[in-house]
């Protein structure tokens, strides 16, 4: 095995935090990943992990080959494909993950024409309202809405989602229309918890340009968009939703706009990726296609 592939090998050792995971993205034996650990440990002649039963983590040695061998990867990638680039197309298999309504009806209709231009290229899809970890679940590219926690991967703030208090026009008639958020008191709304912690998201808006929360009295907890939007649509209650999610729904009268004026603070939305010397030319191609797509759908200027 030559040395740039047991550095490859040790790149992934480190940011999965274990030889079995590493193995699986590589689609190699266990015991390849473990003996080329070894070897690349007898050419340096230092530690270069901390092995526990729970975790592989790197030593300060460690860190320091790590940096250098994401440098020296990217390097070797970029003359690989230095002269290939101009002539070939994008070819192998991206992995990405949406939530899931952008997802199914922004991204998966569009897909088709992508594909057709990259004819050698596959999607595997993933569409969910949870956080996904990029290289624990081998994904190269995540879109997120929302404010950000992941400090060691790359991201690429594309614009920000509006948001709507919107309810069905049969409960408007059965309980009346709140006109400030201190009415909903008397109403009922239906509330999102998070899918990964259980947490239930507060009820917010701003009020002299300061954020303010609630949480109004509620019948039932739905963890995703889905369930959110089709509690709304029966009667259930008020939601808040981003617009981009319910306006098929606002045009054909099926749902309403109130307080208007007493709306949450827009969401930023973002493209998150791994390091850059491990961004490829397909994940490059998609995230600027993507890019693209959402401005032109649900980021109108």
């Amino acid at each position: 095995m030559d040395r740039i592939d047991l550095f490859r090998i040790f790149i992934r050792v480190v940011e999965t935090s274990s030889f079995t995971r590493a193995a699986d993205i590589l689609n190699m034996p266990r015991s390849t990943v473990s003996t080329a650990i070894r070897d690349l440990e007898i050419r340096t002649g230092t530690r270069l992990l901390a092995r526990t039963t729970r975790a592989v983590s790197p030593t300060q040695d460690g860190k320091k080959l790590y940096e250098h061998c994401l440098r020296l990867v990217a390097d070797v990638e970029d003359i690989d494909t230095l002269f290939r680039k101009k002539t070939d197309g994008l070819s192998g298999i991206l992995r990405v993950n949406l939530p899931g309504r952008i997802g199914r009806l922004i991204v998966a209709p569009a897909l088709p024409d992508f594909l057709s231009r990259h004819p050698d290229l596959s999607i595997e899809l993933g569409m969910t309202d949870r956080a996904v970890n990029l290289v624990k679940e081998q994904t190269d590219c995540v879109l997120r809405v929302g404010p950000l926690q992941d400090s060691e991967l790359i991201s690429r703030r594309i614009g920000e989602l509006s948001l709507l208090n919107v309810a069905s026009p049969a409960y408007l008639e059965q309980s009346g229309t709140p006109e400030h958020p201190d009415d909903l008191t008397r109403h009922n709304v239906i509330r999102y918890a998070s899918p990964v912690t259980g947490r239930v998201e507060p009820w917010e808006w701003m009020e002299n340009g300061a954020n303010k929360s609630a949480l109004p009295p509620a019948r039932i907890t739905v963890d995703n968009a889905e369930a959110l939007i089709a509690g709304c649509l029966a009667g259930m209650g008020l939601i808040q939703v981003p617009a981009y999610d319910v306006q098929e729904h606002l045009r054909n009268g099926e749902l309403v706009s109130v307080m208007p004026e007493w709306c949450a603070e827009p969401l930023p939305m973002s493209i998150l990726y791994p390091h850059k010397h491990h961004t490829t030319d397909r994940v490059t191609t998609f995230v600027e296609w993507l890019e693209r797509l959402l401005k032109r759908h649900i980021l109108p200027d």
